[in-house]
């Protein structure tokens, strides 16, 4: 696993920028039209940083502001004394929205960074336009059993081999043995977000690789969760859930979905839609 998180890390090159919330100072990095259409954040994966969005960052930054986040103990944002939890990085995103006084965000996260924008879009739904989520469950049991195995054994030994890794030299600010060791809290919780998911209002696209993390069999769930699942959406389409979206990127793992501009092909349609 770690190999293929490895393995999608680019270094980035532009500079960026901090923002004092909640007690983080959160890195993010403006790219993009400064101007125009609403602004698109994103979210990256668990222990990688915004490098793990490759070609898929420059294709959406052609005709929109891009705001990339690096979440707590994340990339170049320090870890400070409190729990990693999906919950509290959703309020640092809508805390940094606010900060750059932005009032509507469309935002997209990937794995780790889907979860946390879920529940940016459950804590604050009046911040959030447009949600792509990509390659996320939103309930604990949504892992294949083996993962969810591997989560009861994540701690500070499992991370201690980044230590001298690729991504340490990339990130040096990051304490990989305790990033570790607090995700692996996080994800051993269980947790069922159905109920909110099902209230959501605004527009969402999923977004998931054709071998996942994540079991087809929830793919689906989730899918009928936001209305979608009907027998041909009607002839007319009248059925279809407006707004809803579900695609599969064939020929890709949970690892490798962002390894080409193809979640931002899909992305794109979607966001500009009326």
């Amino acid at each position: 696993m770690r190999q293929d998180i490895t393995s999608l890390t680019m270094k980035s090159t532009d500079p960026g920028q901090y923002a004092s919330v909640n007690g983080l100072q959160l890195y993010y990095e403006v790219h993009g039209v400064p101007h125009g259409k609403v602004p698109l954040v994103l979210l990256h994966g668990g222990v990688g940083g915004i490098a793990m969005f490759g070609p898929n960052l420059g294709t959406l930054a052609q005709g929109r502001r891009i705001i990339a986040v690096e979440l707590q103990g994340h990339g170049r944002t320090a870890d400070i004394d409190r729990p990693i939890r999906y919950e509290h990085m959703a309020d640092d995103i809508a805390a940094l929205l606010a900060s750059l006084e932005i009032e509507r965000a469309d935002i997209m996260g990937y794995s780790l960074g889907g979860g946390v924008a879920l529940q940016t879009a459950i804590r604050h739904p009046e911040k959030v336009r447009r949600l792509v989520v990509v390659s996320r469950q939103f309930k604990s049991s949504g892992f294949f059993p083996d993962l969810q195995a591997a989560f009861e054994h994540m701690g500070p030994e499992t991370g201690a081999p980044l230590e001298h890794s690729p991504l340490a030299q990339m990130y040096p600010r990051v304490n990989w043995r305790t990033l570790f060791a607090k995700i692996g809290e996080m994800e051993r919780a269980k947790y069922d977000w159905s109920a909110d998911v099902a209230k959501l209002s605004m527009p969402v696209l999923l977004v998931f690789a054709d071998a996942d993390s994540i079991t087809p069999a929830h793919m689906i769930e989730f899918w009928q969760l936001l209305g979608g699942g009907l027998r041909d959406a009607g002839l007319d389409g009248s059925l279809r859930p407006a707004g809803r979206e579900l695609a599969v990127v064939p020929g890709t793992t949970h690892y490798n979905v962002l390894a080409t501009d193809a979640v931002a092909r899909l992305a794109i349609p979607f966001l500009d839609s009326p």
